[in-house]
């Protein structure tokens, strides 16, 4: 998912950002009145509330990401994250600044984590990553702030000063 995005971005701007979707920054908590649920312009089918449901639907966002298919990724992000960036700035951003090739995110293990989060656990290149997942009216929702602060960091930046950032000459 943006797991190249994080690892170019921590290359230039701080060497503690983290590749895409993860960060192996300790679980916070996100306090009893954290907003989950994502908007949604299409409804879709509920997801079963099971681990190998989730490892699913990790490996299909994962592979959504890595294939540049970025719309599908957005929607399964939670409305906090969704409110860091709209879906066409989302989709722009990495369309203009396309990431490097990078081995395919291989989703190993799904399972409860602390305050209602599953953690799932994957490996790019040799490197173990973990993302945040919630249940959250029926969906499983990635938890973008949790997963990976520094692209919050990055999706917040102007689009100037993000393609400097990832080392993009487009902006």
């Amino acid at each position: 998912m943006m797991r190249q995005l994080a690892a170019a971005a921590a290359a230039v701007v701080a060497a503690a950002c983290l590749t895409a979707g993860c960060s192996s920054a300790p679980v916070q908590d996100p306090g009893p009145s954290r907003p989950h649920a994502a908007a949604s312009a299409t409804p879709r089918p509920p997801d079963l509330r099971t681990a190998s449901a989730l490892l699913k639907i990790a490996t299909v966002f994962n592979n959504d990401y890595d294939r540049g298919d970025y719309g599908p990724v957005y929607a399964r992000w939670d409305a906090r994250s969704q409110a860091i960036i709209t879906r066409a700035q989302y989709i722009k951003r990495h369309q203009d600044c396309p990431s490097a090739p990078h081995a395919a995110a291989l989703v190993q293990s799904a399972t409860p984590g602390p305050h209602g989060a599953w953690l799932v656990d994957y490996e790019i290149g040799g490197q173990r990553l973990t993302d945040y997942w919630f249940y959250v009216r029926r969906h499983w929702l990635f938890d973008l702030v949790l997963s990976n602060p520094g692209s919050v960091r990055l999706y917040r930046m102007t689009p100037q000063a993000y393609a400097t950032a990832v080392g993009c000459s487009h902006g």
